[in-house]
């Protein structure tokens, strides 16, 4: 595998051929929190002036080495080119138009300039708080009990019906991810913001190991009563957070609708 010194030397050469007017890097690469492994991907920003004469023929990717496969998106005025090589490193290459830098700008959470002698990014700053928490309000709180219990009755659903994709989708999809949410405000409420990461990847940093494992065994979805026991064990650990959390906030905790709603659970599986 390449060197982390020798991709980004690599990166900034291919730049310098391209006459491209800026070089960015960002991701995981400029978190010093991030612990370092051989599966970080070089999220990159070339900032172009001609984009459509670099997108006409893309030959030149080929200098980047030899990939085991690739994925070309359009992202708004941006391109987007996802490549993985033979030696393991991955980059995931933008190019953007300088018109347009901000949309790239807005839709990142941190960045480290490469390459700017044309000064193009002096006007635009880092967003580091994009996957912060701040403590949740009293609405906040509401719509995510409330989404909770409502979307809870589609995974009944599911089950009933024999939907094994359909009831995992809305249990990981939805529910789990609101018990998520409830998790993070829980840290927030004590911190008042906290840096969750992206899809939550940081949050059990700040919680028990405990903590961690009970969330962990509530993902095993290889059949439908495994499915199950996971819906009611969600459904036991969002009821528990909630009212701690609400209790903490001074929130109103729908306790008796959370209560009818395992209820409606258990008479619609257990006697399935």
């Amino acid at each position: 595998m390449r060197t982390d010194q020798e991709i980004l030397g690599l990166i900034l050469q291919i730049a310098k051929k391209l006459q491209v007017d800026a070089v960015a890097l960002s991701g995981s690469r400029t978190n010093p929190k991030v612990q370092t492994d051989e599966f970080q991907d070089y999220d990159l920003v070339y900032v172009v002036d001609d984009i459509d004469n670099l997108t006409s023929d893309l030959s030149w990717l080929d200098q980047f080495g030899k990939r085991i496969i690739e994925q070309h998106n359009i992202l708004g005025n941006r391109r987007l080119y996802l490549m993985l090589f033979e030696d393991g490193n991955r980059i995931d290459l933008t190019l953007c138009p300088k018109d347009y830098i901000n949309e790239w700008v807005d839709s990142e959470a941190g960045f480290t300039v490469l390459e700017d002698k044309k000064g193009i990014f002096e006007t635009y700053s880092p967003s580091p708080q994009r996957y912060w928490t701040a403590p949740a309000s009293a609405t906040d709180f509401d719509k995510s009990c409330n989404e909770f219990w409502w979307v809870s009755t589609y995974v009944v659903k599911g089950i009933c019906r024999n939907q094994l994709i359909y009831a995992t989708d809305h249990l990981y999809g939805i529910c789990q991810q609101e018990l998520l949410k409830i998790l993070a405000w829980q840290v927030a409420s004590d911190r008042e913001a906290v840096d969750i990461g992206k899809n939550y990847k940081y949050l059990f940093n700040y919680l028990t190991a405990e903590k961690e494992k009970e969330f962990s065994n509530l993902l095993d979805f290889s059949s439908l009563d495994k499915i199950t026991q996971s819906l009611f064990a969600t459904m036991q650990l969002f009821h528990q957070e909630a009212q701690s959390l609400a209790q903490k906030m001074d929130f109103k905790y729908e306790k008796e609708v959370a209560e009818k709603m395992m209820r409606y659970a258990e008479e619609n599986l257990l006697n399935h």
